[in-house]
């Protein structure tokens, strides 16, 4: 399965957002779809995921309420809608893909080429 995110770009703070990741391929229902951010030197971290079967979703403690993550399955889709964006949102986002649910990146054996967001306060 290859992935591609795209959606990024300048914003301001408060302002809103939504990634998209494609996938090359219909996944099975047990897929999961995690995105992942990385910010200037820090270690990349783990912001939401989603199970395209049952559509349970997790997220991060720093977006949780502002970030919605979601799928569209027959576009072979997830999204990632962010709002009310903060400055340390910062990052490139990475959309990543696999058989089980995971906070780590390791968890994940697919993986998109990331995309830039960046909010200015």
């Amino acid at each position: 399965v290859q992935l591609q995110a795209s959606g990024g770009g300048l914003v301001q703070a408060g302002d809103s957002l939504r990634l998209s990741c494609e996938a090359s391929e219909r996944t099975y229902s047990s897929y999961v779809v995690g995105w992942f951010r990385q910010a200037a030197g820090k270690e990349r971290e783990f912001v939401a995921a989603i199970r395209i079967g049952s559509g349970a979703t997790y997220y991060a403690s720093s977006v949780k309420g502002r970030f919605t993550i979601s799928r569209e399955r027959a576009k072979n889709s997830v999204y990632l809608q962010m709002n009310s964006l903060k400055p340390e949102d910062t990052a490139i986002y990475f959309c990543a893909g696999g058989s089980s649910y995971a906070t780590y990146p390791s968890g994940y054996p697919h993986w998109g080429q990331g995309t830039q967001v960046t909010v200015s306060s």
